[in-house]
């Protein structure tokens, strides 16, 4: 189970005084999140399944430490209508993502275009920000190294629709709600 840990220290003020987190917002949180030796050397580590520990994020934001294992990753996912930014604090991420708008809701199965395929190495100090409905799967490829990341969604993450992908066949799999993973 996730277990909150605040982190006064690491309070981001947003882009203008009361407004919500941007995309750069993220970005910034994550990157000095991960540059805290001692909060990243505290996560436990599994050495079969992810773990996890729930961070205060900027401007009410959702934000995550989470351990990968070797050979672990996400599966092809999205975070719905949430922006996000993750960033590798230790070892090294690989994401494959999908340069395509894909339509929001009422579809089950899509076939992809030849193209929209995106890969993107992430070793240590290495992140991204993303847009509402970026699709994407990330995997710790390592066969013998732990990788350590920070992620912040805004607004906090109402679904993650979960795919399966055959090819240039994307199917929609599962929608899981936050007290399916809180």
């Amino acid at each position: 189970m996730p277990v909150s840990v605040p982190s006064p220290s690491l309070s981001s003020p947003v882009s203008a005084a009361g407004s919500t987190p941007t995309q750069a917002d993220l970005l910034d949180f994550v990157r000095r999140t991960a540059a805290d030796t001692e909060l990243i050397a505290a996560l436990p580590l599994d050495p079969e399944g992810r773990t996890w520990v729930r961070l205060q994020g900027p401007g009410g934001s959702e934000a995550w430490l989470i351990g990968w294992p070797p050979g672990t990753g996400t599966g092809w996912h999205d975070h719905a209508d949430s922006v996000g930014a993750f960033l590798t604090a230790l070892g090294e991420l690989k994401e494959y993502s999908l340069a395509a708008r894909l339509p929001t809701d009422g579809w089950k199965t899509l076939e992809l275009t030849e193209g929209v395929d995106r890969e993107r190495r992430l070793p240590a100090g290495e992140g991204r920000a993303f847009g509402r409905h970026h699709v994407h799967e990330v995997l710790n490829e390592s066969r013998d190294r732990h990788a350590i990341s920070v992620h912040a969604y805004y607004p906090p993450l109402p679904r993650i629709r979960r795919y399966s992908r055959t090819g240039q066949v994307l199917r929609l799999e599962q929608v899981e709600r936050p007290e399916d993973w809180q």
